[in-house]
């Protein structure tokens, strides 16, 4: 098992526009990684073995594109996090991956950046490369997230292969949870719903 971890004990990060430090809790980070090596309730077909971080599979996108794909990978927003941790798992689709990751932040920060990922939501439209890359934002399905969540829908070619992602930001208290699923061709919306779920659970105290 591989857990991705930002791990800077008493290093301020991302300090941002408003003045806030960030400082790495080292036993916040032990509680995020503690979480994340239990087995998980996912779909049918999904490994229960945690493996490293999602990466995103293309290395060029616009800002607000980068901000929705990051976190689920390990990258979270930086200002007033605390500890985050990320893992992913491999489905019995094709292609089939979900991406779990974990930030705690001091404060209201969670869900300052919340609202900051809905507003990103709405700038990335599309994301394009020149290696064939093209996909489009649309509404993320209501039976994919509960009600509160930010989600997206991306769909089209991945090096001009069919490609979708579905992508879930979620708070619980401190904490942002982000998950994204992916899939050749096509992901299930009812089997995205059940991974925000069971990532959620494991942030719920």
């Amino acid at each position: 098992m591989i857990i991705a971890l930002a791990l800077l004990a008493g290093v301020p990060i991302g300090c941002g526009g408003r003045g806030a430090e960030s400082f790495i809790d080292p036993g916040a980070v032990a509680q995020l990684r503690e979480v994340l090596s239990k087995e998980p309730r996912l779909p049918d077909g999904f490994t229960a073995r945690p493996d490293q971080a999602w990466r995103m599979p293309f290395g060029s996108a616009r800002p607000s594109c980068r901000a929705l794909l990051e976190p689920a990978g390990g990258h979270a927003p930086g200002q007033a996090l605390t500890a985050q941790a990320a893992v992913s798992y491999l489905g019995d689709e094709l292609g089939e991956q979900a991406g779990v990751g974990l930030a705690r932040y001091a404060g209201e920060e969670a869900g300052e950046h919340l609202d900051a990922l809905a507003r990103a939501r709405e700038e990335c439209r599309a994301v394009r490369t020149s290696s064939g890359t093209d996909l489009r934002l649309g509404e993320l399905p209501a039976e994919a997230a509960a009600e509160g969540a930010v989600g997206a829908r991306l769909r089209g070619r991945l090096h001009g292969y069919p490609y979708a992602m579905d992508v879930v930001f979620s708070r619980v208290g401190d904490t942002l949870v982000s998950v994204v699923h992916t899939g050749m061709n096509d992901v299930d919306a009812a089997r995205t719903r059940q991974l925000v779920e069971a990532a959620v659970a494991m942030a719920t105290p």
